[in-house]
């Protein structure tokens, strides 16, 4: 490849055994990336564990003359996120990017969901994104303060379901939401220290998504490997510039996600309750409608 955007860059890639960690982790490497290639092999609801998933990429990145280590670790844990981010210092003598894309689904409409269900996918998303940005985040704090420059990228995965709703996704929804506001705050956190945080929200079939019922000829629009080169382009020095962002890909769409923002206002706030529904209902005769999940399908 004359072109490698990632040239000796030490990038994790969690959720990597399959889909689109799989693609991402392939392609980090095909562009001179050394990888850790996170996974705990679990089944779609994240259940049970193989770690011959991790095993099978890094061996295809091996083969196919790159540099990767394998990883089994469980992200939504500190001690599992602590070593991941050691094993790619120990490995590689440092860390550039960490790609936050593990996930699981446990879908279901919210007078069902269960409590379980509730926590366990919020734990994955949402926890497992904080636990490996947070020990990245300190190695790369502890060295900006000993004098060293850093280049560094946090790249996380929401999803159009968090930004623009999905019914039957209440905890899936909230992780995802949640992950793109933790994206915006962590890159006004980190800049001083020569770190971006940004997020994909792909579109991509996977086993995650593998029950959509899409037509044939869309199929292969929502491969991975049409989200996979945004995500190369983030972990590289060429996206030095630009963090906080939310970027929707697939084979269909390339789009710059705007979140909350004020939109219509006034400055005459009801003094009584029987005044409210006045003053909102004109406010909301102006606003922009949202974005929901019919315009993006």
């Amino acid at each position: 490849m004359s072109d490698r955007l990632c040239e000796g860059r030490v990038c994790i890639v969690t959720g990597g055994g399959r889909g689109l960690g799989r693609e991402y982790a392939r392609r980090l490497a095909g562009h001179g990336a050394q990888v850790v290639v996170n996974d705990l092999g679990g089944a779609r609801d994240g259940s049970g564990s193989d770690a011959g998933q991790a095993r099978s990429v890094v061996d295809e990145i091996v083969a196919a003359g790159g540099h990767a280590v394998a990883n089994t670790d469980d992200i939504s844990t500190f001690a599992g996120a602590e070593r991941i981010v050691a094993q790619a210092i120990d490995a590689f003598g440092g860390l550039d990017v960490v790609v936050n894309n593990a996930g699981i689904l446990r879908d279901r409409m919210l007078f069902s969901m269960t409590e379980e269900e509730w926590d366990a996918v919020v734990r994955v998303h949402l926890k497992g994104t904080f636990a490996t940005s947070r020990f990245a985040a300190e190695h790369w704090r502890d060295r900006a303060k000993a004098g060293q420059a850093n280049d560094a990228r946090i790249i996380n995965t929401t999803s159009v379901a968090g930004l623009y709703a999905n019914p039957g996704q209440t905890n899936y929804g909230s992780a995802k939401a949640g992950i793109a506001t933790f994206t915006q705050i962590a890159a006004q956190e980190l800049v001083r220290y020569g770190v971006t945080v940004n997020a994909v929200a792909p579109g991509a079939l996977t086993r995650l998504t593998e029950d959509l019922d899409l037509p044939d000829e869309m199929v292969q629009r929502f491969d991975p490997r049409w989200v996979a080169p945004v995500v190369v382009w983030l972990a590289s020095p060429r996206s030095a510039d630009v963090t906080g962002q939310v970027i929707e890909s697939s084979g269909l769409v390339l789009a710059i996600a705007e979140g909350w923002r004020r939109g219509p206002s006034s400055e005459k706030v009801p003094t009584e309750a029987a005044e409210v529904d006045a003053a909102v209902r004109e406010l909301l005769a102006e606003a922009t409608p949202r974005t929901t999940m019919a315009d993006v399908s």
